[in-house]
């Protein structure tokens, strides 16, 4: 595919919004292989020197889908904006045509019951998400970054304070008393991964930490002074 040059990995990105088309970019820049597919001809044109290909195509026509040998793809993005019909009716045909991974935005929760019914290997809500990650980050000055693993376990960035200056994990006892672990510790331009329990932890470390959510509310509360 692509000019007869075999890869490992291909991957198709339909509908060239703002996700779309990030997933594009930033897919190009690591140097992916990654056919970008719209309806819109002017969007088209503005990803045909960031694409290796770039295409005018309505991905809810089988037949157009079976022209580009869509079911030769890895990894397929439905990245379709408003158009609910569309991207359902896109991700169904993907996956009857044999596309080994369907990644699909969502627009809301229904729109992805009905993409995980038929068949959706992958939903996501970047709106949803991202608005999580700003409330987070909003109303907490000790969370720097947050990323939801599930509905109740996250990854956060938490600034240490004060109150643990000097102390060691061990003497903290974090895991124990918070079912929380710290998976790496950032000083500066370092980071120690894995830490060890006799590891001292200073004012202003960045504690990468893993955990349930209400865990993590409450280790805020007790040691970061939120």
């Amino acid at each position: 595919m692509f000019g007869g040059v075999t890869v490992k990995k291909v991957f198709a990105v339909i509908g060239l919004g703002r996700f779309g088309g990030s997933i594009v970019r930033t897919l190009a820049q690591e140097g992916m292989e990654v056919l970008a597919i719209d309806a819109d001809e002017d969007r088209v044109n503005e990803f045909a020197k960031i694409a290796s290909h770039a295409i005018v195509g309505d991905t809810t026509d089988e037949n157009v889908l079976k022209s580009i040998g869509i079911s030769n793809f890895d990894h397929v993005i439905v990245a379709i904006g408003e158009n609910i019909q569309a991207s359902i009716l896109t991700t169904l045909m993907l996956k009857e045509l044999g596309v080994d991974h369907v990644t699909v935005k969502a627009q809301n929760d229904y729109h992805e019951k009905v993409l995980r019914k038929i068949g959706a290997d992958t939903v996501v809500h970047p709106e949803r998400d991202m608005g999580r990650r700003i409330a987070h980050n909003i109303v907490s000055n000790n969370i720097l970054d947050y990323l939801e693993l599930s509905e109740d376990h996250s990854i956060v960035e938490i600034v240490a304070s004060e109150k643990m200056s000097g102390k060691s994990i061990f003497d903290l006892n974090i895991r124990a008393r918070y079912g929380l672990n710290i998976v790496a510790i950032k000083r500066g331009t370092n980071i120690n991964v894995s830490p060890q329990a006799h590891d001292a932890i200073n004012a202003g470390d960045i504690l990468i930490v893993v955990g349930a959510d209400t865990d993590i509310s409450r280790f805020e509360r007790k040691l970061c002074g939120v």
